[in-house]
């Protein structure tokens, strides 16, 4: 009787190794149990092949030169990392190196104020902005089979956010490049699985931490520290 060899998934988020010592960032560096770039060797191949179309290799070229520019007096030695950018800068700086035109901005109805202000942004960047949120379109709850005691305001006919509208609505206005600006978990998903457009996060939505979700992850031995312990109420 023989029994299969259980493979190890991939573990990158539990290697124990020091970074510059890791073989993903050095090639004198080492790998541990479950190091895809030690077993997963077939599939990078396949995967870097995906670079040499002409598109994605301006995409994948722009994106990482646009990574470097994030850092300043790159010159110097020896080199400590110096963040000059935000996101906000860095997403209409990759913008314009690629070319775009017209962004298109998908945003959750309780970001307005937020959405408004980046529009604003973009629009004196040079970009033509067209934008969504989340609830346009007003299509009920009931199409999707929320009852009422599901429903955040009970006793109304609430509307859903329609995050396939939101996408659908963006490929028809034919935009270059997507935003999305607070999303829920789950609606972003469905938007990125519709949209025909390429596309980035700008901010992601966490209601308890001004959308901050890495708040709680830094807070997690400290204040936030029950979402380790799920089980305890």
């Amino acid at each position: 009787m023989t029994t299969e060899k259980k493979r190890i998934p991939s573990s990158c988020a539990s290697c124990e190794l020091e970074i510059f010592q890791r073989i993903c960032f050095s090639d004198k560096g080492k790998g541990r149990k479950g190091c895809p770039t030690l077993t997963l060797k077939d599939v990078l191949k396949d995967a870097n092949k995906e670079y040499e179309a002409q598109d994605v290799n301006e995409f994948a070229h722009n994106a990482s030169l646009q990574e470097a520019e994030c850092y300043a007096n790159r010159d110097q030695q020896p080199y400590i990392m110096q963040p000059c950018k935000t996101r906000i800068v860095e997403t209409c700086e990759f913008a314009i190196k690629m070319g775009y035109k017209r962004l298109g901005l998908a945003f959750c109805l309780g970001l307005s104020k937020e959405a408004k202000i980046v529009e604003e942004i973009l629009t004196g960047y040079g970009f033509e902005v067209a934008s969504v949120c989340c609830k346009a379109g007003n299509s009920s709850k009931d199409i999707i089979g929320i009852s009422d005691d599901e429903k955040i305001f009970k006793g109304t006919d609430e509307a859903m956010c329609n995050p396939i509208f939101q996408a659908k609505a963006l490929n028809h206005e034919q935009v270059d490049f997507n935003i999305l600006l607070g999303l829920c978990v789950g609606h972003d998903t469905l938007f990125l699985k519709f949209t025909d457009i390429p596309t980035t996060v700008l901010a992601v939505k966490d209601r308890v931490t001004g959308h901050n979700p890495l708040a709680a992850i830094y807070n997690s031995e400290s204040y936030y520290k029950k979402i380790r312990h799920p089980d305890i109420s």
